[in-house]
């Protein structure tokens, strides 16, 4: 089936930056969708990216295009350490690489293999573990990764030190990394050498970096869940599709109350 809206604004709007409002798709999925055109005003096929739409006029996406946007692909996989999120340098495996049948949970038509644009939402550095979210879809990646989004990522994380009340203070809230103060953290203490983090933030390595600021040393760091996503009992180097109820929880924000 196609898609249709109807602009309510007060003031025309360039039709991708409306279609990225409308949470159907991203600012350049919707630029593709009208090169290839799939987008429709008033029955009008949409020719040029910067036309903007008018208050009281129908945007139409194409049952074409409507089905690439259901059809965008998302995968959970539990990456190893050792495995970089994206973008290897010489003698690295990318997390796409364990993305095989053999590796699968569940059922896929699909095999994704290098030519599919599937990038990580969210990175794990190379030493890290645990939950990670590689997709296509654009309205997905600004939910977890974009400037507004204030979805919780939650860590287990083993450190060499000791943890005092002043580094723990520190790491909930009076560190700076590279010069921007960062938000406050939930950080509890699950055990003698033991941390719980959960982060509204992604700075790049920023638990090390913070453990390191306060005289600790991460030894292991594993993700867990992101937003009301969570890794469960997913096996390390397995994935699994993401279904389209995690994908509406996470795009509605939704979040599981964080455990104490």
């Amino acid at each position: 089936m196609s898609w249709s809206k109807t602009y309510d604004g007060a003031e025309p709007m360039r039709v991708n930056k409306w279609m990225g409002q409308t949470g159907v798709c991203s600012r350049r999925e919707a630029e593709a969708l009208i090169d290839a055109g799939l987008v429709s005003i008033d029955g009008e096929t949409v020719a040029d990216v910067g036309r903007k739409i008018q208050p009281g006029q129908t945007l139409t996406i194409a049952e074409a295009g409507k089905s690439q946007l259901d059809n965008r692909f998302s995968i959970v996989i539990n990456k190893p350490p050792g495995i970089v999120s994206a973008h290897p340098e010489p003698g690295q495996v990318p997390a796409i690489r364990l993305l095989t049948r053999e590796n699968l949970i569940g059922t896929s038509d699909i095999i994704p293999d290098d030519e599919m644009s599937l990038a990580p939402v969210g990175r794990l550095d190379m030493d890290s573990r645990g939950l990670l979210v590689l997709s296509e879809d654009g309205v997905l990646a600004k939910a977890l990764i974009g400037p507004q989004s204030g979805l919780e990522k939650e860590y287990l994380v083993a450190i060499e030190g000791i943890i005092t009340d002043w580094a723990l203070e520190k790491l909930r809230y009076g560190l700076v990394l590279d010069g921007r103060q960062l938000k406050p953290a939930v950080v509890e203490v699950i055990g003698r050498y033991r941390l719980r983090f959960i982060l509204t933030e992604g700075r790049n390595r920023q638990i090390r970096r913070m453990c390191e600021a306060v005289g600790l040393y991460v030894v292991d760091l594993c993700r867990i869940r992101i937003g009301s996503l969570t890794l469960g009992d997913l096996p390390e180097g397995k994935w699994r599709l993401l279904t389209p109820g995690e994908r509406q929880a996470l795009i509605g924000g939704a979040q599981p109350v964080a455990a104490s």
